[in-house]
């Protein structure tokens, strides 16, 4: 028997919720961008039939745990009948490399994270009026980031689009059925929803724009988060022009993946184009909007310190439901 804990999926469902996320999210954000030495490095491993796996790590000097997480992706699944998402996540001690624990977590966490990220970044960049959103996008994490926008700013409209027209009837019944302050419904047009909406999230795989520049309008905030592989692009190069602040979660890994690092091939943009860090706006370092009419745009790849803070978080409640 191993020295340590091992969690399965169905007991961390059970513990950890979005809300549970959000403050620490945004806590390691700050962390990673203002923390001397902060360690997160990925590889994207590109599997066949468009799945991949996405190893991460994350290490912030003075903190308990460091983290190795795998998380696979295999939207074929859907056609079998088989979970999309797998993978697990390790904890380990900080001062002694042993295992503090396993968390076989199915990419529940990964969804959550990623999800309290749309929320932070919503947070800190849309207007604070912002009440109507469109989310481009059908699966786990469209719903996610829909159902983390309303955490945070008072959302009462939500479009939902996806090129399959029933995957986003069925997501946006799901939706109504759960937030009843709020008016859900799928469209066929994502120009015409966009357009009047003040939050757009972009949560697909696609490997060509769904959210173009010229559909954009003054006071706006974007959150991409859908490309986060070299393979991956949601805005098109306009939309990066349009904006007038954008904002990543990782200098770095926007370079190397997603929509600005496919506008930077194009030679659409210059890496000036990257105003700054959220965790850097969280800080107070960077400004993030400025005024009612910038247009914002918030390019989250996902950063190890993000599941570090999920699984130290899961960890502290699975003992506490443990004991």
């Amino acid at each position: 028997m191993p020295s340590f804990p091992l969690y399965t999926a169905d007991r961390i469902r059970t513990a950890v919720d979005l809300t549970d996320l959000v403050e620490p999210i945004a806590d390691a954000f700050t962390a990673f961008s203002t923390t001397e030495g902060a360690r997160a490095p990925v590889m994207v491993l590109p599997v066949a039939d468009g799945g991949d796996s996405h190893i991460k790590a994350a290490h912030l000097p003075g903190g308990r745990h460091f983290l190795v997480k795998i998380a696979n992706w295999f939207p074929g699944n859907r056609t079998r009948g088989l979970p999309e998402g797998g993978g697990f996540v390790a904890l380990f001690d900080a001062s002694t490399g042993a295992v503090t624990a396993l968390l076989e977590d199915e990419h529940h966490l990964s969804d959550l994270r990623t999800a309290a990220a749309g929320a932070v970044c919503a947070r800190a960049l849309s207007r604070p009026n912002a009440t109507r959103a469109t989310v481009l996008g059908t699966g786990r994490q469209a719903e996610l980031q829909a159902r983390a926008l309303t955490l945070v700013r008072p959302v009462r409209q939500i479009h939902v689009w996806g090129r399959d027209h029933r995957r986003a009837t069925a997501l946006a019944d799901r939706l109504s059925q759960d937030l009843l302050h709020v008016d859900v419904t799928a469209v066929a047009d994502p120009e015409r929803a966009v357009r009047r909406s003040d939050i757009v999230v972009t949560a697909t795989a696609s490997p060509t724009p769904v959210l173009f520049g010229s559909w954009l309008r003054p006071g706006q905030h974007i959150t991409a988060l859908g490309a986060d592989d070299p393979a991956k692009c949601e805005l098109d190069g306009a939309c990066l022009h349009r904006a007038t602040r954008v904002i990543v979660d990782s200098r770095e890994l926007a370079l190397r993946y997603g929509d600005i690092h496919a506008a930077l091939v194009r030679g659409e943009v210059a890496e000036d184009r990257i105003d700054g860090e959220i965790g850097d706006v969280l800080a107070g370092r960077v400004p993030g909007r400025r005024t009612p009419e910038d247009i914002t745009v918030a390019k989250l790849i996902g950063i190890g310190p993000q599941d570090l803070a999920a699984a130290e978080t899961a960890l502290a409640l699975l003992e506490r439901t443990s004991g």
